[in-house]
């Protein structure tokens, strides 16, 4: 599996898990579920930051 196949598998899953705690939490008001998402959500910062890092180290590398 490429780098590229990886890293967009792992952002997807991040989002799937998400989904359903985002749904729970605003169409049934649920306080837990609003707890999970901001985590799923915070992963999700922490992935997209470490994949813009290594897009901007693979641009420099290469020129």
């Amino acid at each position: 599996m490429s780098t590229f196949d990886e890293r967009y598998s792992q952002l997807t899953d991040v989002v799937e898990g998400a989904e359903e705690d985002l749904m729970k939490f605003y169409e049934k008001g649920n306080k837990a579920a609003g707890t999970r998402a901001r985590k799923s959500l915070m992963e999700l910062k922490k992935l997209a930051h470490e994949i813009r890092q290594e897009i901007q180290d693979i641009k420099n590398n290469d020129l």
